[in-house]
């Protein structure tokens, strides 16, 4: 199916900041309208009535997989799940190109979950219907705009007026939260272990549209006066590293009560989920912690997203 209008939705980078801020606002507005509505009630106007989402995972997922069904069903649309191990493309030999003429025939909007960013630029080239990132070794944007959606509702405030930071690997969260910080223009301070610092790319990326970003090898310092903690799992499921070692490495950065005690009193902390040893029970399950407010807002940003992208976003 071929859509007059529509827009991708693979990294941060490439959309417009008044684009994403609105779908900030539509989310929020969404949320707001849906306080008397039970889950599979239809949004006011179905404004996706018709319309279907394909979504391919080749990684495990359990929040993306649950926010978009519930995001397309929502807005009046319905949802295909696929796995590409269970099709030609995985088993076959079929090509992307012959895949993604079918999924155009078929599909209204694509989301894919893979390990292979060149496999979403290639179903892009392909495709005759948006294409959304649900997850790339190299970026993972529905998660950060969520987030972001997250920190300015707990805030009440624009993300910009407030300091960000990042504890941990340099993976494909921080990425998204790296682009997000200059097209949003928030203050960023990243602390992880010389290692494991951001891609030169990234960094000279962010020169490159005059901004800055702040990185730490001492956790304590990243969290100086933070409004927001940010972490993500160590060890990711196909991490091509000695676990062992990176867990060494990693040991000094551990979120706990001593290193909230340098940031806001009234910071909070967020997690994308799943979590291993990178925070304390004390503070994951702590009065700081709105992880499961993140998690569960992924289904509205979603839905503005979809509305982004199938061009129906007012």
């Amino acid at each position: 199916m071929i859509l007059s209008k529509m827009n991708h939705f693979i990294n941060l980078k490439d959309i417009k900041t008044k684009d994403l801020r609105k779908i900030i606002l539509d989310a929020k507005k969404r949320k707001n309208l849906r306080k008397t509505l039970n889950t599979l009630e239809v949004d006011k106007g179905s404004p996706l009535k018709g319309k279907i989402l394909v979504q391919m995972f080749e990684k495990p997922s359990l929040r993306t997989r649950l926010s978009f069904y519930l995001a397309i069903k929502q807005l009046g649309g319905g949802t295909i799940t696929l796995r590409s191990n269970e099709l030609h493309l995985g088993q076959g030999g079929e090509s992307i190109a012959d895949t993604a003429k079918i999924l155009s025939t078929y599909g209204d909007g694509f989301m894919l979950r893979t390990d292979d960013d060149e496999k979403v630029e290639n179903f892009k080239k392909y495709l005759s219907i948006p294409v959304i990132n649900g997850l790339s070794p190299s970026s993972h944007p529905t998660q950060v705009l969520s987030d972001i959606f997250t920190v300015e509702e707990i805030k009440k405030k624009s993300i910009s007026n407030l300091n960000i930071c990042w504890i941990g690997d340099s993976n494909n969260v921080l990425n998204s939260l790296i682009a997000a910080s200059v097209k949003l223009s928030f203050n960023l301070r990243i602390g992880c272990p010389k290692k494991f610092q951001p891609n030169l790319d990234v960094i000279n990326w962010v020169k490159k549209n005059r901004r800055k970003i702040y990185i730490y090898n001492d956790p304590i310092k990243a969290a100086h006066n933070a409004d927001v903690i940010f972490s993500d799992k160590v060890i990711s499921l196909n991490d091509k590293v000695n676990k062992k070692n990176k867990l060494k490495e990693f040991k000094n950065f551990k979120i706990n009560k001593k290193l909230f005690s340098h940031a806001k009193k009234d910071c909070i902390f967020l997690h994308c989920l799943p979590r291993g040893n990178e925070v304390t029970d004390e503070i994951f399950l702590g009065k700081r912690s709105y992880v499961w407010q993140q998690a569960l807002n992924r289904v509205h940003v979603q839905k503005s997203i979809l509305l982004y992208c199938f061009g129906k976003l007012r």
